[in-house]
């Protein structure tokens, strides 16, 4: 009997019978997402389009359709944006004293820039963070046995 090279189905659900029970790092997850990078193996690329994740990992074959990334990172985006730019725009203030229409021109932009340079690498984050805790077919119980 001869040993065969296991497939490339084999390899993309190898994490089903491996991996089962042990423990994932959750902050390496998360920092690999944020990377935008797999948060198995921090190679492959998380995503294929702005906001649109790969279907599963080029490299391990980790399987990523199913994530459920939804409104935590534009919650998360919209928390840490409205912190900073507010709280630059009070420490301008005090330090300065810009009409009105300057602190629109100067904290618009910043705002919109920021929001589109955190939104990405949030999704990504958060998608490590599911990864790492098993939820949403990651590893854990479907929800589809829970019905």
């Amino acid at each position: 009997m001869s040993v065969s090279e296991p497939s490339t189905h084999d390899l993309r659900h190898a994490d089903t019978v491996q991996d089962v029970g042990e423990p994932r790092d959750t902050l390496q997850a998360m920092a690999r997402g944020f990377l935008m990078r797999c948060p198995r193996c921090g190679r492959g690329p998380l995503f294929n389009g702005f906001l649109r994740s790969v279907d599963h990992c080029e490299i391990c074959g980790e399987v990523f359709h199913h994530h459920r990334a939804d409104d935590l990172p534009p919650y998360l985006t919209i928390f840490i944006v409205g912190h900073l730019v507010v709280a630059l725009f009070m420490g301008m203030e005090q330090v300065t004293s810009l009409p009105l229409w300057t602190h629109l021109a100067i904290w618009i932009p910043v705002t919109i820039v920021l929001s589109l340079v955190l939104l990405r690498p949030l999704k990504g984050a958060t998608i490590g963070l599911q990864w790492a805790m098993r939820m949403h077919g990651f590893g854990g119980r479907s929800e589809e046995s829970d019905a």
